[in-house]
This record gives structure tokens, sequence and C-alpha cells, in this order.
């Protein structure tokens, strides 16, 4: 899930918001200040339901950003480096550049986030308790009790043990350390998300026709989510399974052809096209990459723009390049292929090109990976 805009750094992290927290946002604001707030505290004027609403939902969201930024620090002490952390529609995401590496790390950083949001529940719900003690009542109690109740709910629900939830995690570290081997344990962590979408969706669909409404609707579309993530862990479980031992080196086209990037797009159309045999063309200063360019992206040039438009105009920039190493592990280079939508790395020794990685080069990887059969728990990395 991409970022459609920065907030700024946490604890070193980059942080970003996709769009869709807007929907959630809205929709947790408009249901405390029109419905819950006014039906539980009568009396108070439209603009302070409004006000606690909105308020109630910028902290929830704080915490969930709090539970994502604990998964994200517990990571980097246990040497995984971080991407990012976004928030989106079902919550937050901390982009990991990696795995666990024993079945103890993925305990920690899977166990943080929803200890953290406990907390945090714990707390607001101490100070509602305080504040009632003392004789306070109204939106104020309301706002602090409803923090208190969300956040232990979202701490509860994140440790059902059903990936990709903080609880799949936990059963997979359950499961790799008892059988040593961590693609099994993906997969039944996977198997079990998927009942749990199926749940979620049955149920959702017979609090709906029950008259429970949207919230029903909510709940299905939850499932839904969880039936595709789950089923997306297990592929990705499996592909490095088949690639795990594979370096970026035995996979690669090795001296791709390249062309420069002051080529306009209309001389490489009529001169140069047909000459190469691959859809992605590095461009090169001397030997060194600047940028990357596909027949896609060239596809995409206006006919009359292309006498004046030139291949680095197009291109994938050096910036955006996702280079590796030819000993590098292949899947530690496979989270990275889509800092770049075209989906391809380019192989570099000391900053000269002397590869391309392609996805037709990961599929016939993964292909012959998965001939040579399971691999034993003990290369897994027991």
């Amino acid at each position: 899930m991409r970022a459609s805009f920065r907030l700024g750094r946490v604890a070193g992290v980059p942080v970003g918001v996709n769009w869709s927290v807007l929907v959630i946002f809205v929709l947790i604001a408009w249901t405390l200040s029109a419905s819950l707030f006014p039906r539980s505290y009568p009396g108070h004027a439209t603009l302070a339901y409004v006000a606690a609403g909105l308020a109630a939902a910028v902290v929830f969201f704080v915490g969930l950003l709090a539970h994502e930024v604990s998964h994200a620090v517990v990571a980097k002490r246990n040497g995984i480096e971080v991407e990012g952390i976004t928030l989106w529609l079902f919550g937050g995401v901390a982009e990991l550049k990696g795995e666990a590496k024993d079945p103890g790390a993925e305990l920690r950083i899977a166990g943080v986030g929803p200890l953290v949001s406990l907390v945090i529940g714990v707390v607001f719900g101490a100070i509602a308790v305080a504040v009632a003690v003392a004789g306070g009542h109204g939106l104020l109690l309301g706002a602090l009790s409803w923090l208190a109740g969300i956040n232990v709910l979202l701490a509860l629900f994140n440790v059902l043990p059903a990936a990709p939830l903080d609880g799949g995690r936990l059963l997979r570290a359950a499961v790799w350390k008892a059988t040593g081997d961590r693609t099994r344990a993906s997969v039944v962590a996977a198997g079990a998300g998927r009942v749990l979408g199926i749940v979620l969706i049955g149920l959702g669909l017979w609090r709906f026709l029950s008259g429970a409404g949207f919230g029903g609707l909510w709940l299905a579309l939850i499932g839904w989510f969880l039936i595709g993530a789950a089923g997306q862990e297990e592929r990705q479980a499996r592909m490095g399974d088949a690639l795990r031992g594979v370096r970026v080196g035995d996979v690669m086209t090795p001296q791709p052809q390249t062309a420069s990037g002051d080529l306009t797009v209309a001389d490489f159309v009529d001169h140069y096209l047909f000459a190469y045999r691959h859809s992605a063309l590095p461009l090169t200063e001397g030997d060194r990459p600047v940028g990357l360019v596909t027949l896609d992206r060239v596809r995409g040039v206006a006919a009359d723009r292309r006498p004046s438009t030139t291949l680095a105009e197009v291109s994938c920039r050096a910036d955006e390049l996702v280079l590796a190493r030819p000993d590098e592990q292949l899947t530690e280079l496979l989270p990275r292929l889509n800092e770049c939508t075209d989906g391809r790395a380019l192989v570099v020794v000391d900053g000269r090109l002397v590869g391309i990685v392609s996805p037709s080069d990961i599929s016939r990887a993964v292909q012959r990976g998965s001939l040579r059969g399971p691999l034993t728990g003990q290369s897994r990395g027991k």
C-alpha cells in the first residue's frame, strides 16, 4: 500500500498516509458526532459533538500510528530495515525490508503492536475512571471511554491467530519454533487467515441481512481483505522457499543491451526498436546506469511528441532504480522490486552495470526452484 503523502519521520522511520484513510476517518468522526455521542450524552450543542468526534478520531489514529511505530522500532532492533509506515483504510502497515531471522525475533516484532494498543486502552480507561470518580461526565468521559474500548478491541482483534494480523505472526513464530520450518509456519498462518476471513464475511452478511446496515458490510469487507492478504502471504512464502539460496547473479541476464538517455523516442522506435530483444532497456552514461525505460513507457508517448521526447524523460529515473549485487540473495531483492513500477532490478558491481533481473527471470527461477522439492528445516534458518 503506497502513501499518498508523507507526514514526516517518527523514530527515524518515514510515515505516510494513503488517501483511503480519509474514508475511515470521516466514518469514525461522523459515527461518533452524529450517532454515538448524541444518543449517549444528549443536551450538548452540535458543535460540541462534532469537536468531540473529530478529537476522538484524531487520537485514535495517533494510537494506531504508535502501534505501527512499535513494530518498526522492534524490527530495527532485530536487524531488519524499515522502509516506512503507511496508514490506510484498514489501519496501518510497517513496511519491513526482510524477514525475522528466527522465531524469537518474529515473536517480539509481532507482539509489541497489540501490547502497545492494549497499554493505550488501559491508560485511557484509567483516565476515564479518574474523571468519573472526580465527578466528571458528558462528552469528555464519553470520548475517553470510547478511546479505551476501541484500543483494547484493536489489541484483541490483532492477536487473533490468523495472517496477516499480528496474531498470525505470533502463530507463525510458534509453528516455526515447533517445526523449524518457516515456510510451513507461513502456510499454516495463511490458512488460518483465510478461515477467519470466511467467518467474518459470513458474520458480516448475516448482520447486514439482520438489519445492522453498513456495519455488517464493513465486517464482510474486512473478511474479504483478510482472505486476499493471507493468500498473498502464502504465495510469497512458497516463492521464498523455492528461491532460498539462489543469488541474483544466478538468474540475471548478464551484460544487457543499453542505450543513451539522450536518444529520442522517435529515433529509438524508427532505428533501434527491433534490434533489442528485451522489453526493458537500461540507460547508461559510460557503464553506469542512470535510468530504465520499457516498451510500455515508450508506447505511452504520443506519436507527435516522440521526436521531441528523449528516453531519459520517460524512463524510471536514477533515484528510482532498484540496484542489486550479483552475490545478493534473490529473496532479499524481491521486496524491493516494487520500488520502481517497471518491476526490474539492475545488477551493478562498483557502480558498473553487469546485468538485469526481470519478472520473467524470477518466474523461471521459481519454476526451477520448485523442482528441488521442499527444503530441510535446517536450511531454512531454524
